[in-house]
């Protein structure tokens, strides 16, 4: 069967906690006035690519991009399924604190001087993001944050699951909405380590391919969509 399903997997757009800069993995929080405005540019960016379906976590801020999306690109009456594996990573006591005190804690333990240092050391491939989720999972005083294999196996897990459903309709392009984290955790190990060499921007969307049971991902964190639909904004 040569079956092929597009998977355009995003990130939400910006929330509140994120303006804030606390840390937001299973808390919460509504998008803002910018978060809305780049989830509708995704959805116009997106306006000649027919979505069959879309699936979201289980969390607000991935089913109120999902909306803006699909309203902006007039697909408003297609379903919008919530799948709780594709949640972010529960970073347990960290969750609602500052990102700094997380990142720089999470720094420390593997021995970097600054927040800086460290995600340099991830972009240059010294390091990876199952180092860091495994020593805030250490670090965790309630002992409910998630290491890296976690995320990765029940995203992975949600992903495969997208994709055998909907290849029993044959060829599709499916939009799923996710969170930064468990996007990264979902598709390095498919092959997304290759291509990743820039930070998941909110609305950032990487494009994986299923055929014959294999994941090809093809990009990682485009924000082509969000620019090429914000010019299509300005003239509406």
């Amino acid at each position: 069967m040569n079956t092929k399903i597009t998977l355009y997997i995003a990130r939400h757009g910006k929330t509140m906690m994120n303006s804030l800069d606390r840390v937001q993995g299973w808390c919460d929080s509504p998008l803002t006035k910018e978060g809305i405005d780049a989830a509708r540019y995704l959805g116009y960016g997106l306006s000649d690519i027919k979505f069959r379906t879309v699936y979201c976590s289980d969390l607000r801020r991935t089913r109120q991009t999902s909306q803006i999306i699909l309203g902006a690109k007039g697909q408003d009456d297609i379903p919008i399924i919530e799948l709780a594996g594709l949640r972010e990573a529960c970073f347990g006591s960290f969750e609602a604190d500052f990102n700094h005190v997380m990142w720089h804690n999470a720094a420390l333990y593997l021995h970097y001087t600054s927040v800086d240092e460290m995600f340099k050391a991830i972009l240059a491939k010294d390091i990876s993001y199952r180092n860091v989720l495994d020593a805030i999972k250490l670090l965790d005083k309630m002992g409910m944050a998630e290491n890296y294999s976690q995320v990765e196996l029940r995203t992975q897990e949600s992903l495969k699951e997208i994709a055998e459903n909907e290849v029993q309709s044959g060829d599709g392009n499916i939009l799923i909405i996710s969170h930064g984290m468990s996007i990264l955790a979902m598709l390095l190990g498919l092959g997304g380590d290759r291509l990743f060499t820039k930070p998941l921007d909110n609305a950032a969307v990487c494009k994986v391919t299923y055929q014959n049971k294999i994941f090809t991902v093809e990009s990682m964190a485009d924000t082509s969509y969000v620019e090429k639909g914000r010019k299509i904004g300005v003239e509406i």
